[in-house]
């Protein structure tokens, strides 16, 4: 690691790390949008719970990786404007990454706490 950057960190080990930067984000499609683009989610999401959830559930649309780290940022504004959706994306991501806990390809989704800088 020259600088010691987490990014840096993990692909030396093979992980993934993906900044889901929610930024001006207030409400679900913008959310989705966010998704598709931040997680390269495959052409037959359906831009819905359900299907993220899906997506999230079965990695082999996604490229090989020893593991994947979310960060999300930015999420302040979109968990104020729309709390109920929030709460949803949070149990999405929880849920995705309890399924890939034990696995040889984990899931890690966390919130960063500072801007998206």
């Amino acid at each position: 690691m020259s600088d010691g950057t987490l990014a840096e960190a993990l692909a030396t080990g093979g992980w993934v790390h993906i900044e889901l930067n929610l930024a001006g984000v207030t409400d679900k499609p913008a959310f989705m949008d966010r998704c598709t683009r931040a997680l390269d989610l495959p052409d037959y999401f359906g831009r819905n719970w359900d299907a993220l959830a899906d997506c999230l559930g079965d990695l082999s649309w996604a490229p090989p990786a020893r593991g994947r780290l979310v960060v999300v940022t930015g999420w302040q504004e979109f968990a104020l404007a729309v709390p109920h959706d929030w709460g949803i994306a949070q149990e999405v991501f929880a849920e995705a990454g309890d399924r890939w806990r034990d696995t040889g390809t984990p899931l890690q989704v966390v919130l960063a706490l500072g801007g998206s800088s």
